[in-house]
């Protein structure tokens, strides 16, 4: 039984090490892609590194005024390529994808949530609020990590605790 605690905490510390590696090469590569992008009049939205069914992915996601063509998304891979290659900022292999953040995007940073106040937003909760853990309504502003919807006419308050994701919403 006492040797349980332990395990947990190496599993715990080694997660948290896992966490702040992959946030290390989300940095790292959001560094290295922004001026590409920025020469194809791009800009990026998101970069993921995530484990998907036994294979790492590397996901780039672009955005620009009037919308990302498939020529754009070609234009920044092809250049991240070799930039990539050289740079090696992502120890073994892994798949490499260049995408539109497209119209239902997550929001994450408190610029996304600024650029979007008065969009139609989605948010996911870990825990049931009112027998909901969905919400769907305009989004009224971001305080903090906080984040205030119109629902049904009245402005909610949402803590950043409570938020597994947001999501722009199409309705």
């Amino acid at each position: 039984m006492s040797g349980v605690a332990p395990l947990f905490l190496l599993h715990k510390i080694e997660n948290k090490e896992k966490v702040l590696k992959m946030s290390k090469i989300t940095d790292t590569v959001w560094k290295l892609a922004e001026p590409i992008a920025a020469e194809n009049g791009c800009e990026i939205w998101d970069v993921e590194y995530v484990r998907e069914a036994g294979s790492w992915y590397l996901r780039l996601y672009i955005d620009k005024d009037g919308g990302v063509s498939i020529n754009d998304c070609e234009n920044v891979s092809r250049a991240m390529d070799p930039v990539l290659d050289e740079k090696d900022p992502i120890p073994g292999s892994y798949i490499f994808e260049v995408s539109s953040a497209g119209a239902e995007r997550a929001l994450k940073r408190p610029g996304d949530f600024e650029k979007f106040i008065g969009s139609n937003v989605e948010v996911k909760l870990y825990k049931a609020r009112n027998n909901l853990k969905e919400y769907i309504g305009i989004l009224k502003g971001y305080d903090d990590g906080a984040v205030i919807i119109e629902f049904k006419g009245e402005d909610i308050r949402f803590e950043k605790t409570e938020v597994a994701h947001v999501r722009l919403r199409v309705v």
